[in-house]
């Protein structure tokens, strides 16, 4: 007889930041990718951080 096991998942869900720290933390993220993006878009190389 074979047994089967099942595989129990836990999903890890991430809570949004509601810190100040962490929102601004996030918008800067957020305008650094947007200008990678435009940087890609136009051909460039994107620069690195800050």
């Amino acid at each position: 007889m074979s047994k089967t096991t099942a595989i129990k998942t836990t999903a890890i869900a991430l809570a949004p930041s509601s810190t100040l720290f962490g929102r601004l933390l996030a918008s800067i993220d957020r305008l650094l990718m947007k200008s990678a993006e435009i940087s890609n878009r136009n051909g460039d190389l994107p620069r690195l951080g800050l």
